[in-house]
């Protein structure tokens, strides 16, 4: 008889294989009782010997007691959010940005196709090939840990196992956690049984189940997980493909999509996508669409990412899902920025998983555009999390008041529904605006909310509602006033009690302590988002430069022009604005100063493109060093480019900067020109 060391990893192996065969391979060896006979053997070993219980034993797989709540995990590597395409044109758009990136303009890219799982995107860590910590994606930078969830999903691997590549000492998997229809069918019978409310979509069913505090209530719900990417990987090469990484995670031991597969240029991810579309209601699960990948790694690396999303992959989304319903009224809401949005109140209609009362028109242009009245009969589209839209009128429907043509016409007021400012409506712009700036409550709390907000000052626990209530208690007007509060007045609020309040006064001190790009974009400035602040702070390096900072200083940085360039000189020139700044600044607000990058401006005004592989430096080194002189680097040539750095090897630009008479010139001429820095 063996020893029962031995036996224990043996059983472990065993069960571990079986598991694997019956849940991702689908081909199961032996019966459910022979398993369970393995499964009880090893729980009545590890009962007698407890020092032989490990976190990627089998048994731990049923779940664990209750958690208060769950913490919070950093991703070593952000879990990016995708781009959305909504029609052919749009899919080939992306394509040719992404040759067009990588100088590739003729040709075809090979593009790895995955259906776009509608579940919740997770990231599994591995260290020493044992399963230690399982996160949400959250907001990208850090998610919840829902490692005790994570075990009961049979799916997954609770050690690596490879017979071809040791496990590695640090490994992640990304992947989404989903629900079949047939198990979001039981689930919802035994929800109906119980007299419990049933469950909208296997989206919701999955989200909801994954965080449940108590582990065990996750092991009864059976969820399934298909891994398509990696995270952080230290002890091993990195695989050089989006499909050599699928084949490392297979090889490894998890679930990957069948339907993957590889498409060589962008009529063939099309195809894909017509193609998996029809075969949709036979899957035996939710997609909302394909996501098409970059198949190189080198490629994607050398494309990057733009914000919150990679340059390298899409994700080609299915027609949204429609359904009737009538226009009761329509109501204008205004923004953080003054822009007037009119919102149509709906008679109820259930929709896209979910009943839908209100719908966004956008915009006046669209409202004339579409010809959309008041009571008119419509055609309400959702899809997935998107604000639902009025997509159409059925005119057949529609009743006119042969008396009064234009009565049910919808009108674009001519004072702030809020504060009863003149609205402004030039034909410059698509958006009709409130003129009333902070003197307008609306626009003063939807600067607090956007102010507080994750990914600006991250003041947590502040959410929209305590925004409101706030400002109906007359705590806040102006996001300075935020630190100005304290305990006792918040625990004044209804539901908000000592320790809520003491919560939230050290999220509020927290956020006193930041960073340029994150303040930048907290003060809501018009046509700053995240990126275009991360650019202001690393090019500028300190806030006074900003505010000093000339359109022409401003417009030399690549992707801010005129436009933008005029909202941020135009904020900082009002007088209200500056107060509220210099208010913040006197409340204790701080965040590191570096040096500014806008060295000289002897290249102001000049554009120049580079293209090819330079050897004295990286392109991106030689963007800094022309930024650094003033000048704008752009990513493509026209007429108003002042020349073109041409290295080894050079791409289609050259070519079109012959055709438009536009100086083509060697690395040489570039040293020369921004030789000066070198010293």
């Amino acid at each position: 008889m063996k020893a029962p060391l031995e036996r224990a990893a043996q059983l472990h192996t065993l069960l571990h294989d079986h598991s694997h065969r019956y849940y991702v391979l689908d081909d199961p060896s032996i019966s459910d009782a022979e398993y369970d006979s393995l499964f009880r053997e090893l729980q009545q070993l590890e009962e007698a010997h407890p020092e032989l219980l490990s976190p990627d034993s089998p048994t731990q797989r049923v779940g664990s007691p209750p958690l208060e709540g769950f913490d919070t995990v950093r991703h070593a590597v952000p879990m990016l959010s995708l781009g959305n395409a909504f029609s052919r044109e749009e899919l080939n758009e992306f394509d040719r940005r992404v040759r067009e990136r990588l100088e590739c303009d003729e040709q075809l890219i090979t593009y790895a196709a995955e259906p776009k799982l509608d579940g919740l995107a997770i990231s599994l860590r591995y260290e020493n090939g044992v399963f230690v910590q399982g996160a949400t994606r959250g907001d990208g930078q850090s998610g919840e840990n829902v490692t005790e969830n994570l075990r009961t999903i049979e799916m997954i691997p609770l050690r690596l196992r490879s017979d071809k590549y040791p496990p590695p000492a640090v490994f992640e998997a990304r992947g989404e956690v989903f629900m079949s229809h047939s198990a979001f069918k039981a689930l919802n019978e035994s929800m109906t049984e119980a007299g419990k409310p049933a469950f909208v979509n296997p989206r919701n069913a999955a989200a909801g189940s994954l965080r449940q505090l108590d582990s065990r209530k996750t092991a009864s719900r059976r969820l399934s997980i298909n891994l398509y990417g990696l995270g952080e990987v230290q002890g091993m090469d990195s695989p050089a493909s989006q499909m050599g990484a699928l084949d490392l995670l297979r090889d490894f031991g998890f679930p990957i999509n069948r339907e993957i597969t590889l498409c060589e240029g962008i009529d063939a991810c099309f195809d894909f996508y017509e193609s998996i579309q029809l075969r949709r209601p036979d899957l035996g699960y939710e997609i909302d669409g394909v996501v098409f990948k970059v198949d190189s790694l080198i490629q994607q690396r050398e494309l990057g990412f733009v914000s919150r999303a990679p340059r390298w992959a899409i994700a080609q989304k299915f027609p949204a899902e429609e359904a009737l319903t009538t226009i009761d009224s329509v109501e204008f809401q205004v923004g953080r920025t003054g822009a007037l949005t009119p919102v149509a109140r709906l008679v109820p209609v259930f929709v896209g998983g979910v009943t839908v009362s209100n719908a966004t028109l956008h915009n006046m242009d669209e409202i004339a555009r579409k010809d959309i009245r008041l009571n008119d009969t419509v055609v309400v589209r959702r899809a997935g999390d998107v604000i639902p839209e009025v997509a159409r009128v059925i005119v057949e429907k529609r009743i006119v008041d042969k008396d009064d043509p234009e009565a049910n016409m919808i009108v674009l007021p001519s004072e702030c529904p809020i504060c009863g400012s003149p609205v402004i409506n030039t034909a410059t712009e698509v958006k009709a605006r409130c003129s009333g700036g902070l003197q307008c409550a609306a626009q003063r709390r939807e600067a607090i909310k956007h102010f507080a907000s994750r990914r600006a000052m991250d003041v947590d626990g502040l959410g929209d509602k305590l925004v409101e209530q706030l400002a109906d208690a007359g705590l806040i007007e102006t996001v300075a006033d935020l630190y100005r509060l304290t305990a006792t007045q918040l625990q004044s609020l209804p539901r908000m009690g000592e320790k809520s309040a003491s919560n939230l006064i050290k999220s509020i001190d927290v956020s006193r302590h930041t960073t340029l790009a994150r303040f930048l974009f907290a003060l809501g400035i018009r046509d700053i988002g995240e990126s275009g602040a991360a650019l202001l702070a690393g090019h500028f390096g300190s806030l006074e430069a900003v505010i000093d900072a000339s359109d022409e200083q401003l417009t030399s940085i690549d992707d801010i022009g005129p436009i933008a360039a005029s909202s941020i000189r135009t904020f900082f020139a009002n007088p209200d604005n500056r107060a509220v700044v210099d208010a913040l600044l006197a409340c204790g607000i701080q965040f590191p100063t570096t040096e500014s990058v806008a060295v000289d401006t002897v290249l102001a005004g000049n554009t120049y493109v580079l293209t090819g592989t330079l050897h004295t430096f990286s392109r991106d080194d030689a963007k800094q060093h022309l930024q650094r002189l003033g000048a704008k680097v752009s990513s493509s040539v026209s007429g108003k480019t002042t020349a073109v750095f041409a290295g080894d090897a050079p791409g289609s630009k050259v070519t079109k900067a012959e055709s438009l008479g536009v100086p083509v010139l060697d690395e040489a001429a570039l040293l020369e020109l921004i030789g000066p820095l070198e010293s």
